[in-house]
């Protein structure tokens, strides 16, 4: 009966937040994950204690999970709890004062510009390499991250494609600048395709369905490796964008705008990609940074 009603509120709680699916399931996940491990130690639900939610962090480490998965996971279990917390179902957040292993920051992979232009440089020689030329030029032209770039409809753009609205996690809106080349592959992809079903679905696949994420996943990859470059995942593109546009104009705001991060702090990280750039630099150029054995 109690777990049920723990259900319950757990859908509440999620419907409230206004999450993603991606991130819907990764809650469902770690909080059930959470129970389950209380009921294989015969602990009951009304018996749960801060001492119970240390074990289960020794448990995570024991599997041999990273950091980064913990703290995720930690996370979901003291916000789902607040929330409990809140709605009288228990007296105290057993999550509130568990310390968490830091995470190590991990910088994003991004590319050069030499590299982005070998990666936009090639020819389209079938239907569908257009598709992916314009998908990759979109990508890269609005720091797109991978599901917005499926996701997007033809009605989503404005003024001769100059612009689209995306959007973003959270169901967030923003409008993007779209670049000449991504309007230009973009034109050609409309023009080569077969029309399908729904003709405002922009990227298709040869069913004439709208193209998944791990397709486009896949098609990224054996396009890099067909150039004789290291896999490229979609998500490089954005970090790519974000890093190659901050070491043009230094405009951290509007870089967050582009992005749609909802904080400031996410987009600093590329700052750190940025100095680490200059300090390459120096060293290659500056007469007194050259190391002499």
């Amino acid at each position: 009966m109690i777990r049920e009603q723990l259900t319950k509120n757990l859908k509440e709680f999620l419907k409230i937040k206004n999450y993603s699916q991606h991130t819907i399931d990764n809650y469902e996940r770690d909080i059930n994950e959470f129970f389950l491990f209380a009921e294989e130690n015969k602990i009951h639900i009304e018996d749960l204690e801060p001492k119970t939610a240390s074990g289960w962090l020794i448990y995570l480490r024991r599997k041999g999970l990273n950091n980064r998965s913990i703290h995720r996971k930690v996370s979901s279990l003291r916000n789902f709890f607040r929330y409990l917390q809140r709605n009288s179902f228990f007296e105290q957040n057993i999550f509130e004062g568990i310390k968490v292993p830091k995470i190590e920051e991990k910088l994003p992979k991004v590319l050069s510009l030499e590299d982005v232009d070998k990666l936009l440089s090639f020819q389209a020689k079938s239907k569908y390499d257009f598709r992916d030329k314009a998908f990759l030029e979109l990508l890269y032209s609005c720091g797109l991250r991978v599901t917005e770039a499926v996701n997007a409809n033809i009605s989503s753009f404005e003024s001769n494609f100059s612009f689209l609205k995306v959007l973003g996690k959270g169901n967030k809106e923003r409008m993007v600048p779209v670049g000449e080349f991504a309007i230009k592959a973009i034109n050609e992809w409309i023009e080569n395709r077969d029309i399908p079903s729904d003709p405002n679905i922009l990227f298709t696949n040869k069913y004439g369905e709208r193209i998944t994420v791990r397709a486009m996943q896949q098609r990224l990859e054996k396009i890099s490796i067909s150039l004789g470059m290291q896999p490229i995942h979609p998500h490089m593109l954005r970090h790519s964008f974000a890093t190659h546009m901050l070491e043009s104009s230094g405009d951290l705001r509007s870089i967050q705008e582009m992005l749609g991060h909802s904080s400031l702090s996410t987009t600093q990280i590329y700052t750190k990609l940025n100095f680490q750039q200059l300090v390459k630099i120096y060293d290659r150029a500056h007469p007194h940074a050259q190391k002499k054995n």
